[in-house]
């Protein structure tokens, strides 16, 4: 954000833009919340948005949109085929990131699905720093498997290391020299699972010519690349002095396929993949149209499609992309400043809540993210999401991984939530971690097969949420 100093010895995050268009929140009753959170099993995904205060389980498809954006929604071509609308979209995302061919998606995992159904075959191993829920079932679904090659302190929650998502180039460099079947290197930007952490642009360049060495093509999901940007710019001392755009074409000069979810780059709803080699995109190129919708459209309504062209430019902004960071970096100190356990240093996508220490009482076999995510809907209305073992998938034999890192991320849409409702948050939670003895387990009700943290159900393990309710009536009184 702007350069601006504060009299006080306070500092704010300040935001460079103003709120013109609002939505009516409710804030339920806590026995209301309880009522709310049994009928969702206790799973946020299956909340009804109606019960939430501040909705913080994603930033997929819930950022604020510009008036420009908005603006332009106004000028789609809806031509089923030739849309003049592709054609912006089109040569926006070829000026910005260089590659030669472009392919519309509605989203992230549809992007997934055509790039890993061309590429992975039984057999193979998909190297990456650290795996997505919905990129690893892909690859899985393919017959393939992952393996996770992230900085060897990546998964250490308090580390200060400013680039926790950068690859350990030399595991990669062991796995290709030992002959195993490699279609493709994956890195993520923003690393998701492990607290939005971002990689470096020095290693990703270290990545790509380990690549190139072996003529492996190298994969980058640029769904949270806007985070990325922001971080490599302000943590990459070689980078300090580049423009945002540049470093955006830089990270993509590094890459064979470069695939992204508009939901979060570029604050529309859909998707896309750029491919840098012609008979790469012909193998891809058929399974637009018969798993997404034309080729100039995807499966993405043409307004949407107008708004990310908009949106991806706004992306080169500085103001525009460090409002996230600066949002979540002052909640990560807030909270660590009452002694709440946190992913440090602060990454993107949102503030995560380090769950097995937190509520260190629980067993790891007892979804302890799970459990101070319903715990946290119960006490203060704000709906967040696990990302620990409930995230993860039980194997061909029935067994269950625990999780490397069990976090509740507090995710923070862009230009969405006001200071007030992220202390209100803050505030909530330093209730709740007073009173963290109280939070029991979960176990599954029902447990679907396949991504089970989006629709299966829990229940809990004792009256542990009633317990909840009484605590905090008797703190608060009658005060939502």
């Amino acid at each position: 954000m702007a350069n601006v100093s504060f009299y006080g010895d306070q500092r704010y995050p300040l935001e460079m833009h103003k709120v013109r268009i609002i939505q009516k929140l409710h804030l339920l009753p806590i026995e209301e919340r309880l009522a709310a959170t049994v009928a969702a099993g206790y799973n946020t995904f299956l909340l009804q948005n109606k019960d939430v205060f501040l909705d913080m389980l994603t930033d997929s498809g819930v950022n604020a949109m510009s008036q420009e954006q908005q603006a332009a929604m106004l000028n789609a071509d809806d031509a089923y085929a030739g849309s003049a609308t592709f054609t912006r979209l089109a040569q926006k995302v070829t000026e910005l990131f260089g590659l030669n061919y472009f392919l519309p998606a509605h989203q992230g995992r549809a992007c997934e699905n055509i790039i890993f159904s061309t590429l992975v075959s039984a057999g193979d191993t998909v190297p990456m720093n650290y795996h997505f829920t919905t990129t690893k079932a892909h690859i899985v679904a393919n017959g393939g498997q992952v393996v996770e090659y992230l900085y060897p302190r990546g998964i250490d929650v308090t580390v200060d290391h400013p680039f926790k998502g950068n690859m350990d180039t030399g595991r990669l460099r062991a796995l290709l020299e030992s002959g195993a079947a490699v279609p493709a290197v994956r890195m993520e930007a923003g690393t998701n699972l492990i607290g939005g952490q971002p990689f470096s642009l020095e290693n990703l360049r270290e990545v790509q010519a380990i690549c190139q060495e072996f003529g492996v093509p190298l994969v980058l999901d640029a769904s949270l690349l806007q985070d990325n940007l922001y971080f490599i710019k302000e943590r990459e001392a070689q980078c300090a002095d580049m423009e945002i755009r540049d470093i955006a074409r830089a990270i993509a000069d590094c890459c064979d396929v470069f695939y992204f979810s508009a939901r979060k780059l570029g604050f529309g709803r859909g998707g896309g993949i750029l491919i840098r080699d012609e008979a790469l995109y012909k193998k891809m190129r058929g399974l637009v149209p018969m798993f997404e919708g034309f080729l100039t459209y995807g499966g993405m309504s043409v307004r949407e499609m107008e708004a990310i062209t908009v949106g991806l430019e706004e992306t080169m902004d500085y103001d525009m992309i460090s409002h996230g960071p600066q949002f979540i970096e002052y909640t990560v100190n807030e909270l660590d400043k009452r002694g709440i356990p946190v992913v440090k240093p602060a990454g993107g996508l949102g503030a995560h809540l380090n769950a097995l220490e937190f509520v260190e009482h629980l067993d790891q076999r007892e979804y302890p993210a799970g459990a101070l995510n319903a715990a946290l809907y119960i006490a203060s209305g704000v709906r967040a999401m696990e990302r620990g073992t409930m995230s993860e998938e039980r194997d061909a034999n029935g067994v269950e991984p625990l999780a490397n890192m069990e976090l509740v991320r507090l995710a923070m849409p862009r230009r969405v939530f006001t200071l007030s409702q992220v202390n209100y948050m803050i505030d909530r939670l330093a209730w709740l971690y007073d009173n963290r003895s109280i939070i029991g387990g979960l176990e599954w009700e029902e447990e679907p097969e396949i991504l089970r943290f989006f629709y299966g159900r829990m229940r809990p393990t004792s009256d542990w949420p009633q317990e909840l309710v009484a605590k905090f009536r008797a703190d608060f009184g009658d005060s939502l």
